[in-house]
């Protein structure tokens, strides 16, 4: 083990991004066992950080963190050490994982951690544990060598090469397949079977070239039931283990209701974007000049896991309210 370690950690310069790796993954599971005891009111571990009153969350630590190690490791990347940089790589890791903890409350605005759009959270960090860990393994994405760069014939090749990747990850990106583009960028052959294969029955594609076709649009609507429902249980049992109450027969209720709200045939393109726009407008959503919580995949308000859309205008989202004994 000692001697894989070196070869293909420590030799190959590896070691700043495995320590980034460890650091992430002790960093989001301690601030996950930390807001459990919190929640939980136990007397022998910390509170809230709430001076003034004002509870301050711990993406604000996490982003002052990530500051610090990230240039610490700009300042120290030409002459600095492995150690040197292994450290900062380290903090790097850990402010990151505090940042992407709370991922929910920076994309909704508004302080979502125990709700169900907090499953974002989880989202973020099984992407950034996804992609540091191929890089971990040596994987690059767009598959691109140092060598390839040789020569005019060899930037050729690589400039057509990097076409081909980009036109491949557009499609497989339309078709709904978030995942299937992101590990593609490393591993091309997922590219090429994620073009060919099925879209997601919400997705782009599917309103471009489902919608008129209803064979093939019932068979995405059933695919995606049958392949995301264990997806979505796992996720939700997962979430529920965080929060503090996992239970086998609430991730399947809660998977089946995600999937009457989302998986559904997307409607033709233009029917109602409009509609929706002109509906989040007159809910006074927006106050800082963008409009939030339009409904996703082609929800309609109220229902299943759908955002509220029944707050007065007068109701701001833009200021998080903590949710009693976190």
């Amino acid at each position: 083990m000692g001697h894989w370690f070196q070869e293909n950690i420590v030799d190959n310069g590896r070691l700043p991004l495995f320590v980034a790796y460890i650091g992430f993954i002790l960093g989001f599971l301690g601030i996950r066992i930390s807001v459990r005891l919190i929640r939980a009111e136990v007397s022998w571990w910390f509170s809230n950080v709430t001076p003034g009153g004002m509870h301050i969350h711990h993406v604000v630590f996490g982003t002052v963190l990530t500051m610090i190690s990230g240039l610490g490791l700009i300042a120290m990347s030409i002459n600095g050490s492995q150690v040197v940089l292994s450290i900062f790589a380290g903090l790097f890791g850990i402010g990151a994982a505090l940042v992407l903890d709370e991922f929910a409350l920076i994309f909704y605005l508004r302080d979502v951690y125990w709700a169900e759009e907090g499953r974002a959270s989880i989202d973020a960090i099984f992407v950034a544990l996804a992609v540091m860990g191929l890089l971990l393994m040596g994987f690059r994405p767009f598959e691109i060598d140092d060598g390839d760069t040789g020569d005019w014939v060899g930037l050729v090749a690589l400039s057509i090469s990097l076409l081909i990747v980009a036109l491949l990850t557009g499609i497989v990106l339309a078709k709904g397949k978030i995942w299937t583009g992101l590990i593609g960028l490393f591993i091309f052959p997922l590219l090429i079977v994620g073009s060919i294969r099925l879209a997601r029955p919400t997705s782009p594609w599917a309103r471009w070239r489902y919608t008129k076709r209803e064979k093939k649009m019932a068979a995405a609507v059933k695919r995606e039931r049958r392949v995301r429902r264990p997806l979505i249980r796992a996720k939700i049992y997962l979430q529920d283990l965080m929060a503090g109450k996992p239970d086998v027969g609430h991730a399947k209720a809660e998977a089946e209701v995600e999937l009457d709200a989302k998986v559904h045939a997307a409607p033709a393109p233009g029917e109602s974007a409009e509609l929706v726009l002109a509906e989040a407008i007159s809910h006074g959503r927006g106050p800082s000049g963008t409009i939030d919580q339009l409904p996703i995949d082609g929800q309609t308000p109220g229902s299943p896991m759908s955002p509220d859309l029944s707050r007065r205008p007068n109701e701001t989202e833009h200021e998080p309210v903590e949710p009693k004994g976190r």
